[in-house]
């Protein structure tokens, strides 16, 4: 392909004359070992036994820390519906307290970006269902502390992540 005065560059492939610049998939999509339903269960499980003791904090850790990347889109769903419940559980005050707590874990980065992406996954689903102002409101607070104490980065990381929740 030779250049002319009338070819239009924005249309030209880059990426295909230099095959060295190109990622491999594996690099691309990191490989995440299947999650069964019942794991997510137990899990779950485990997350409201902690919530019955008072422990919020310590169920959020427990469902941030176990996140089913590999399981089916029910298996995700259910997982985020058990995060939703720990997030309402959690009082406005101690929000801050909480993910200042988390952050300053060894961890603690990627748990406020797994939180992100649970937060605009809620957030999608609350858009598209009815009634769902109370949810989008809890949803609307986390997301201004997880930025207040995370930064930014926190949001490209979850956009950027190749891992859905």
């Amino acid at each position: 392909m030779s250049p002319t005065l009338t070819a239009n560059y924005r249309l030209i492939d880059i990426d295909a004359l230099d095959a060295d610049a190109q990622f491999p998939p594996e690099l691309l999509n990191p490989p995440c070992p299947p999650v069964g339903i019942s794991e997510i269960q137990g899990l779950a499980g485990q997350c409201r036994q902690l919530l019955q003791r008072g422990d919020q904090e310590g169920a959020l850790k427990v469902a941030l820390e176990n996140v089913p990347y590999g399981g089916d889109e029910a298996g995700k769903d259910l997982h985020l519906q058990t995060i939703l419940e720990i997030l309402s559980s959690i009082r406005s005050s101690e929000m801050a307290n909480t993910l200042s707590r988390l952050s300053s874990l060894p961890n603690g980065t990627e748990l406020l970006d797994v939180l992100t992406k649970y937060i605009y996954k809620g957030m999608k689903d609350a858009s598209s269902g009815a009634g769902s102002g109370g949810k989008m409101s809890v949803l609307l607070s986390w997301h201004e502390k997880v930025v207040d104490i995370a930064g930014e980065g926190s949001i490209v990381r979850c956009m950027t992540d190749r891992r859905t929740v």
